[in-house]
């Protein structure tokens, strides 16, 4: 299966609608390390699961729960942001065991990145929604705590990407804000890769992996 192949992804709309009959709502892990295109995965499948009348999908970024550079700064963490440490991981795992009360509309804070923070209740899940795609980095990170959040997911898709490909990509994303190529490197080696290889390295089994 390839990420970027339509039909791929209606076979997974295929298998969650099989899921969803068993339950009210379901939640999607959509994982992979920084830079292999999760975001661009989520949308898609997101896209693809509402033109199905009997199915309403929402997507949950995990990167609402970044902690913010006042904390970051007081922790000693501002330069490793992005890292797992650096996220309220009980905060996240509070929202993801919310997401299956369907009784009221649940609020969640959404990353800004124009504003480098988090903005609470930004995002809304009303109760109609019966399927959530949760997209994050370390949602299936084989360290603690991070790995407590396996048992909370119906279903988990993994995103492979090669490693030499992820660096290249989150190189280029500090040329496209501005940096020359050496302070591009520079950054992207000393956090950005890192975490790349933390989550290549350290991923738990999904249930369907997708190869570029």
């Amino acid at each position: 299966m390839t990420v970027n192949d339509t039909n791929s992804i209606r076979a997974v709309v295929s298998l969650l609608e099989a899921l969803v009959a068993q339950k009210p709502r379901i939640i999607v892990a959509v994982v992979g390390p920084p830079a292999t295109g999760k975001s661009t995965f989520a949308e898609a499948l997101n896209e693809e699961i509402n033109t199905e009348n009997s199915l309403s999908a929402k997507i949950v970024p995990m990167d609402g729960f970044h902690l913010d550079n006042v904390q970051l700064d007081r922790l000693g963490l501002r330069s490793k942001k992005g890292a797992p440490e650096t996220f309220d991981f009980d905060g996240f795992q509070l929202l993801l065991r919310r997401i299956k009360d369907l009784s009221n509309p649940i609020y969640y804070p959404l990353f800004d990145r124009s504003l480098d923070k988090a903005i609470g209740g930004m995002g809304v899940l009303f109760p109609e929604t019966n399927i959530v795609i949760v997209e994050g980095n370390y949602l299936l990170l084989d360290e603690d705590p991070w790995r407590e959040l396996r048992q909370l997911f119906d279903y988990s898709i993994y995103l492979e990407t090669p490693l030499d490909v992820l660096e290249e990509r989150l190189i280029q994303r500090w040329i496209d804000n501005d940096h020359t190529e050496a302070e591009a490197r520079e950054r992207a080696l000393s956090n950005d890769i890192p975490n790349a290889r933390r989550v290549v390295q350290n991923t738990l089994p999904a249930t369907t992996t997708l190869r570029l």
